[in-house]
C-alpha cells in the first residue's frame, strides 16, 4: 500500500505470464497461457484483414482492402529495396514478421489486452530464427564460401585477424540487439503508461483531483507516442531482417 492509502502500482504486474489452459505433452509443460492466447489472436487478425480485404478486388477498393494493398505493397517495396528482385522469395517470411508484430502491438495498446512483444522470449525467438534462416540459406546457397561475409575485401593483412572477430562478434550480437531493440521498447513504453495512470489514480485518491489532469496528458501523448512505436518497431524489425537475408543471398562486402 501507498502512503496515501491508495494501492502502490505494479507496473510490471502487466506482463505476468497467466495459465489459461492447464496441458501436459510427456512431461512437459505446454499450457495455454494468455501470452499465447494475444498471440493466436494476433495471428487471426492479420489473417482475416488479408483474406477479407484482398477477396472482393473491388477497381474502387474498401478501406479494408486499401489496407491490405497498402501494407503488400509496402513490405515487397521494402524487400525488393534492400535484397533485390531475387530477395522476393522470401517476401512470404517477412510480410508476416512485419504484420505478425504490428498487429501483436497495436493490440497490445488496448485495456485489459496483453502486450507480446514485452516478452523477450519471444522477441529472442523471432530474431534466433531469423538469424538460423541466414546461416542455413547462406550455406546452402553459396557453401562456405558464404564465411567470407566476415572476412572483408581490401583489408591491410595485418589487420585482417582483427576485423574478422569484429565481423564474428558483430554477427553474434545481431540476434541479441534484434530481440532486445523490440523488448526494451515495448517493455518500457507500457511500464510508462502504467506508472503515468497510476499518478492520476494516487493523485485522486489523496484529494489532488486538480492536479489529475497533468499525468492524464501525459497518458494521451504516451499512448500517441506508443501508436507511433508500435509501428516503427515493426518496420525495424523487417527492415533488418530483410538486411540479414540480404547477407545470406549476397554475402560479398
Amino acid at each position: 500500500m501507498s502512503e496515501a492509502g491508495a494501492p502502490a502500482v505494479d507496473p510490471i504486474h502487466q506482463f505476468h505470464i497467466k495459465v489459461l489452459q492447464p496441458f501436459d505433452i510427456f512431461g512437459v509443460d505446454a499450457s495455454f497461457t494468455n501470452s499465447a492466447l494475444f498471440m493466436a489472436i494476433g495471428a487471426l487478425a492479420v489473417f482475416f484483414i488479408m483474406l477479407i480485404g484482398t477477396s472482393g478486388r473491388k477497381i474502387v477498393p474498401t478501406r479494408l482492402q486499401a489496407t491490405a494493398e497498402m501494407a503488400y505493397e509496402f513490405v515487397a517495396d521494402m524487400v525488393r529495396s534492400v535484397c533485390g528482385e531475387s530477395g522476393m522469395k522470401f517476401f512470404p517470411l517477412v510480410f508476416s514478421l512485419f504484420m505478425f508484430v504490428l498487429a501483436c502491438n497495436l493490440i497490445g495498446l488496448w485495456p485489459y489486452t496483453y502486450e507480446v512483444m514485452a516478452q523477450i522470449i519471444i522477441t529472442a525467438g523471432l530474431a534466433f530464427s531469423i538469424i538460423l534462416l541466414t546461416i542455413l540459406y547462406g550455406i546452402y546457397k553459396h557453401g562456405f564460401h558464404w564465411f567470407g561475409l566476415f572476412k572483408p575485401s581490401g583489408v591491410m593483412p595485418a589487420l585482417l585477424p582483427f576485423i574478422i572477430v569484429i565481423e564474428i562478434l558483430s554477427f553474434i550480437s545481431r540476434p541479441v540487439s534484434l530481440s532486445v531493440r523490440l523488448f526494451a521498447n515495448m517493455l518500457a513504453g507500457h511500464i510508462m503508461l502504467v506508472v503515468f495512470g497510476g499518478f492520476c489514480v494516487m493523485l485522486l485518491g489523496a484529494g489532488y483531483s486538480y492536479l489529475a489532469p497533468l499525468p492524464l496528458l501525459g497518458i494521451t501523448v504516451l499512448t500517441a507516442f506508443e501508436l507511433l512505436v508500435s509501428v516503427l518497431q515493426a518496420y525495424v524489425f523487417a527492415v533488418l531482417t530483410c538486411v540479414y537475408i540480404n547477407d545470406a543471398l549476397h554475402p560479398g562486402h
